[in-house]
């Protein structure tokens, strides 16, 4: 049995782009498609979390999304494991928080950091990192969202991230994927998914995971 954590934010959770929407159904979410893909020999374990960040903290927040600091307590619980898939880095445009692809990108290079120091004990295998730059940001006419996430700069800073986290990856020598490749943000509020493009990032990675497991 193959073992994957998912890591990541609201993107992962299955966040509905709808005002006020139910989460998506669990079959919809994209670590759920992944799973059915890969077969019954490979459990995919989904740990999203509306407004996680790489490594930033939120004042506002109700519980701790900053996401360097809960995973290794997470990786502590699923051990052991044999990939790490991270999909973050969408909410660290906020202003709020520092609103740049690159600083993101040395968020995702901490997240590396912390997977690799979490594996030294005597007898453990390093997971396999696959570090996933989230779709982009879109225009929306949801006005409150829009202001939250920083408008036509967060959009562009989007459009940079695949960059930067590619170059994280290859620095470290973790794999990468573009979800952007494959999903697009809903305009209804510029940021999340809808469950065809949620479905679209769990089909996209079923070949990237399989090649990284040798499957």
């Amino acid at each position: 049995m193959k073992t994957i954590l998912a890591y990541g934010d609201s993107l992962t959770y299955g966040a509905n782009p709808q005002p006020d929407g139910l989460r998506h159904a669990y079959e919809n979410r994209w670590p759920s498609v992944l799973e059915e893909g890969l077969g019954d020999n490979v459990r995919v374990i989904a740990e999203g979390l509306g407004g996680r960040t790489t490594a930033f903290d939120d004042g506002s927040a109700s519980s701790d999304r900053n996401g360097a600091r809960i995973l290794p307590v997470l990786l502590d619980s699923h051990k052991p494991l044999d990939l790490v898939i991270i999909m973050l880095g969408s909410n660290d445009l906020k202003p709020a928080i520092h609103g740049r692809a690159i600083t993101a990108s040395y968020g995702i290079r901490k997240l590396i950091q912390v997977v690799r120091g979490q594996f030294v004990n005597p007898g453990e295998t390093q997971p396999a990192i696959l570090v996933v730059s989230p779709p982009h940001l879109v225009q929306t006419k949801h006005a409150e969202m829009g202001i939250h996430f920083g408008g036509d700069a967060a959009i562009a800073e989007s459009k940079l991230m695949a960059g930067y986290y590619r170059t994280r990856a290859k620095e470290y020598g973790a794999h990468f994927f573009d979800a952007a490749d494959v999903a697009h943000a809903d305009p209804l509020d510029g940021v999340h998914l809808d469950a065809a493009n949620t479905r679209a990032i769990g089909t996209g990675l079923i070949p990237v995971v399989k090649s990284i497991l040798g499957l």
